[in-house]
């Protein structure tokens, strides 16, 4: 059976609504990172790098949110998560997928971890990543909002849901204490309350026992 190895509110968030779209059996198996069980060396067997989440299938073992949303668009066909390969319209999904996991989660990344770019002790350098961070992070919220109304559709690839769509959402909740979060937006902010109206991501939300606000 399906495992996917999440803790809430984290990078595990996007895979398992992908799980609960696709409507196959899986089981969810809490890291509880709060207690270091991300860095024990039972998990780090899963995942050297000691994040969350890993995906595991049999003798299949998964990490990297992208690449474990990719994994289970392209066995569950059916489920439609993902546009056909070879099309025009897959070559966006890919491109929006990359960006998304190696350039907004990277920079908000840095933001939630400053302390992981400057000498350790300096309080001002921390300050100073984490500001330029979320600088940055509004430079790319602003990149999805005209994104979305250059093509007026109601999710990433216009009329096409995919595993986009739960992947970006992810993200934007990080920015829900932001100055300025991804909410605020004007086409991001009716996009993301069309996101979580999909009872597949109601259902992740409520086991992960989340409370609002949402995004």
């Amino acid at each position: 059976m399906l495992q996917l190895h999440y803790y809430p509110s984290t990078a595990s968030m996007a895979p398992h609504i992908v799980l609960e779209e696709i409507g196959v059996p899986f089981e969810l198996v809490l890291v509880d990172r709060t207690h270091g069980v991300h860095k024990t060396q039972q998990y780090l067997q899963l995942n050297p790098n000691g994040l969350i989440p890993s995906l595991t299938q049999g003798d299949l073992v998964l990490y990297e949110s992208a690449a474990i949303c990719l994994h289970l668009c392209d066995s569950y066909p059916q489920a439609g998560l993902a546009p056909a390969v070879g099309t025009a319209l897959r070559a966006h999904f890919y491109k929006w997928l990359v960006w998304l996991t190696n350039t907004m989660q990277a920079t908000l990344i840095v933001y939630f971890y400053p302390e992981r770019w400057v000498n350790a002790g300096s309080s001002e350098g921390v300050a100073q990543v984490r500001a330029h961070a979320e600088s940055r992070v509004r430079v790319l919220l602003g990149i999805l909002d005209r994104e979305l109304a250059r093509h007026g559709g109601p999710w990433m690839l216009a009329d096409r849901y995919t595993v986009l769509d739960p992947y970006a959402m992810m993200l934007c909740r990080w920015t829900r204490n932001f100055d300025q979060p991804a909410r605020g937006y004007p086409h991001l902010g009716p996009y993301l309350q069309r996101v979580l109206e999909r009872p597949a991501v109601q259902r992740a939300f409520a086991t992960e026992q989340l409370a609002p606000p949402w995004v």
